[in-house]
């Protein structure tokens, strides 16, 4: 399989259909001379690729590679495969892995955006890891390990918790950017990195490009927080749409460069509008019960509140009918895109109860 995978994505659902065929990589490549027989009609090119003596050699230097450094090579249709991504018809053949991540994780978001992050879109990105750490703690963040954005999703991850995962562009004998390598390090304890590249493969502008199909195909859904008009997370985006994935984007002012794109994501409904993780776990309707387990939340009759939490049961108090969102942001004066996860939170502990109209109550206090 490891010497399969040097073929062009192009060729990857054929060559997957002959191994299914045959039976095995192994047979098909013992068979490569007659592959006309197998496949009638095949191209002198995919015969010249399957005979290539060097394939093999190859393989058996990059599997020395493997051992010496303790990485995890997985093949489709191994149980360790990531199954979202078994999915794609253009799935990689193999991967690369390095880590402790599970591949299959329930939970599955891939974070992605622009290399030029804003202030604006840093503290958009820290901010919706934070939140879905509380709201879903068992999720894997995906990204690829570049500037901006992703390297932002990654740190974020690491400090709250989750466990993260950096698709590379390239073999895993090195860290592109070099400035990344402590931040890719530290994913190696609580995460890791993940490619289909071999060792010695060079981080050409193309392999970018291809590895988004990963970041896309492994992933429930795929976020993207800031993009111009034109880039690699809009290929993402694109990506996730072929795949039938989700996906969501962060709008921002129309006149900022690195927010056109979401916003023509969002008008063009190729991404769902959000604005912090509460509208993401809302529309995934993913089961939050772990995170009740995970931080410990009872429904307890008096449990201990945060100050917010008080004015807010206070303020519901006296408004016995309930109070809408954008009443309750007015009259408490807090932003609603911090408004609305601490109403997520307090509904998940019990005390306030989402009902009709749009309008929140308070139950048992």
């Amino acid at each position: 399989m490891l010497a399969l995978s040097r073929v062009q994505v192009t060729q990857l659902a054929l060559i997957r259909e002959l191994i299914e065929i045959t039976g095995g990589a192994k047979i098909l490549l013992e068979n490569a001379g007659n592959i006309q027989d197998i496949l009638p009609g095949a191209s002198p090119k995919l015969t010249a690729i399957l005979t290539d003596k060097s394939l093999i050699e190859l393989a058996e230097r990059e599997m020395e590679f493997i051992d010496k450094n303790g990485i995890r090579l997985i093949c489709i249709g191994d149980d360790a495969y990531p199954y979202r991504l078994a999915e794609c018809t253009d799935a990689p053949l193999v991967l690369h892995s390095m880590g402790n991540a599970d591949l299959n994780a329930k939970h599955i978001v891939s974070i992605v955006g622009t290399r030029h992050a804003s202030e604006y879109g840093k503290e958009l990105c820290a901010n919706f890891v934070a939140d879905l750490a509380r709201f879903v703690p068992d999720t894997l963040i995906i990204s690829g390990l570049a500037y901006g954005i992703d390297i932002c999703a990654h740190r974020s991850a690491l400090k709250e918790g989750l466990p993260t995962i950096g698709v590379l562009a390239h073999g895993l004998d090195h860290i592109y950017p070099n400035s990344h390598r402590s931040t890719a390090k530290s994913m190696l304890e609580n995460g890791g990195l993940l490619t289909e590249f071999m060792s010695g493969t060079n981080p050409f502008p193309q392999f970018f490009v291809q590895r988004n199909r990963i970041v896309a195909g492994m992933a429930d859904a795929t976020v993207v927080v800031e993009s111009a008009s034109k880039g690699g997370s809009l290929i993402t985006a694109s990506l996730a749409n072929s795949y039938a994935r989700d996906c969501f984007a962060f709008p921002g002012r129309t006149n900022d460069r690195y927010s056109q794109g979401c916003n023509e994501l969002v008008s063009r409904n190729k991404a769902a509008l959000i604005t912090c993780a509460y509208d993401f776990v809302e529309a995934m309707n993913w089961d939050t019960a772990t995170a009740k387990d995970a931080t410990g939340i009872q429904t307890e009759l008096f449990p201990e509140l945060a100050q917010e939490e008080k004015t807010i049961i206070s303020l519901l108090r006296e408004n016995s009918d309930g109070l809408q969102v954008n009443q309750l942001t007015v009259a408490l004066d807090i932003p609603i895109s911090r408004l609305l996860p601490l109403l997520f939170e307090m509904e998940m502990k019990g005390l306030v109860k989402a009902v009709a109209g749009g309008c929140y109550r308070v139950t048992a206090l």
